[in-house]
């Protein structure tokens, strides 16, 4: 369950009641979105609110004995709140994390003394503050809304998903398993901007991998396990047994690899030195650990590794790397996504292991058994990529929703059809801004949270496309 710290704002002139039902309510709402509340007690101050600075201090300490499980915190207004309270707040705490502002609506025939709330008001003083002192926050999407309603239960959830990804990307560990592939310029990155921003590469080289794999046996207990788990994860096809015993030692060594190293994805080497070195593709591997949600990227692109990372942490489910790689007949809006293939399971209903036709033109197809053959049906879209941009220092992405269709498409390996509005913009703004031909889908609709995660608390560039 994610903790969230929750200061509620208070002004003595307002009615103590409104304050009191406020915290009953979010409370409430906290157990039904399963969501771990930290909060004062209602006797640590007047009815556990924050007004002054003495209180401000305590709510401040709350929060830094819970430092570790706080992603986020919650300002709740129950009326027009202490702006100072709640800044001296955040600002003694010093977590560094989200903060979502919510104020409660008044009602047309309560507008009395004695029921008056005035949070519209307060809500734009407080963040005022918050943007004198320095300190990020999200807003809800109406600026009053009830903690009951739809609405604001949705902003919540939202913003649980904005705190899972910037936690997440401020501390991730990427291993970069061999050597950049010499054709593939396009996947080149900053290490230094990287670490600037939190994200720890840890880099290895592909003989290291090979050479431990290839003092395993098939007598191995680890490597008999790995084989049965794959063969239970896809189909073999005609896959030889002499390649799923290959594939099972790599298996096998890039487990031990991530484990040794607390690793949350990689980003392997695969063009063409896995093939002509160990004969075989590493793809099986990849698609089960993106499927286990610790997300893996072929030919070392770090980047799309950790936008695969950022999306899955956005959605909760997995993500998957892939080309923008043919269009779709004539029409300007529908586009094929391709790679030969490393897709995690939940985009291959049909999936099965099998070879990859075209690097086999150069390597043999007999050396590239492991690559999945599976075709992903129609579901929802989120798109996007990250990027260093090197010559600028920056980190900067762009982003976009839209949806994989059940359009026929005759071909081999993992392949969809995606429909994008505006698709030509889309690829203009891709190609004047020199962002790769790799690009990462999820099966969500959360460009909105990537985008309030990467741009707003990562301080990173970041385009919507609509």
């Amino acid at each position: 369950m994610a903790s969230i710290g929750i200061i509620i704002g208070n002004r003595d002139f307002f009615p103590d009641s409104l304050v009191e039902k406020a915290r009953t309510e979010i409370i409430d709402v906290f157990a039904q979105l399963k969501l771990t509340p930290i909060l004062l007690d209602s006797n640590a101050t007047k009815l556990g609110g924050v007004e002054t600075f003495k209180e401000a201090q305590k709510c401040a300490e709350l929060f830094k004995a819970h430092r570790e499980e706080i992603m986020g915190i919650l300002v709740l207004l129950p009326n027009f709140g202490d702006e100072k309270g709640v800044a001296d707040t955040l600002k003694l705490a010093n977590l560094n994390v989200p903060v979502l502002i919510q104020a409660y609506p008044d009602e047309l025939t309560k507008m009395n003394v004695v029921n008056r709330r005035d949070s519209w008001c307060g809500k734009i003083s407080v963040c005022n503050n918050l943007y004198q002192y320095g300190i990020k926050y999200t807003l809800t999407s109406q600026h009053v809304s009830l903690p009951s309603s739809p609405a604001f239960q949705k902003d919540l959830t939202d913003f649980v998903a904005v705190c899972r990804v910037v936690k997440g990307l401020r501390n991730v560990r990427i291993g970069a398993i061999g050597a950049r592939p010499g054709a593939f310029n396009t996947v080149r990155y900053s290490e230094k901007i990287l670490q600037r921003n939190g994200i720890t590469v840890t880099t290895f080289d592909l003989s290291e991998i090979l050479g431990r794999a290839n003092k395993l046996t098939a007598d191995s207990e680890q490597v008999k396990k790995h084989l049965e788990s794959i063969n239970a994860y896809a189909p073999k096809g005609k896959t030889p047994n002499e390649a799923m015993l290959q594939i099972a030692k790599l298996d096998v060594v890039l487990k031990e690899i991530m484990e040794e190293n607390a690793l949350d994805a990689t980003a392997i080497q695969c063009w063409t030195s896995l093939q002509q070195n160990y004969g075989c593709n590493v793809c099986t591997s990849m698609s089960i650990m993106s499927e286990n949600m610790l997300p893996s990227a072929c030919e070392v692109d770090v980047t799309g590794t950790l936008s695969m990372y950022a999306m899955q942490l956005a959605s909760g489910s997995p993500s998957a790397l892939v080309d923008w790689n043919n269009n779709y007949a004539d029409d300007e809006n529908k586009c094929v996504l391709f790679h030969c293939g490393n897709w995690a399971k939940s985009f291959l209903p049909d999936i099965q292991i099998s070879n990859a036709p075209i690097l086999g033109t150069s390597v043999g197809v007999e050396n590239t058994y492991g690559a999945l053959d599976g075709r992903t049906p129609a579901m929802p879209l989120t798109y996007g990529r990250i990027s260093t941009d090197d010559p600028k220092g920056i980190i900067k992405a762009y982003i976009g929703e839209g949806d994989l269709t059940n359009d026929p498409l005759a071909t081999f390996g993992n392949r969809a059809v995606a429909q994008i509005s505006d698709l030509q913009g889309l690829m203009k703004y891709v190609c004047r801004n020199g962002f790769e031909h790799h690009v990462v889908m999820n099966a969500s609709k959360t460009a909105d949270i990537l985008k309030e995660a990467l741009e707003n608390y990562m301080g990173w560039e970041v385009y919507q496309h609509i």
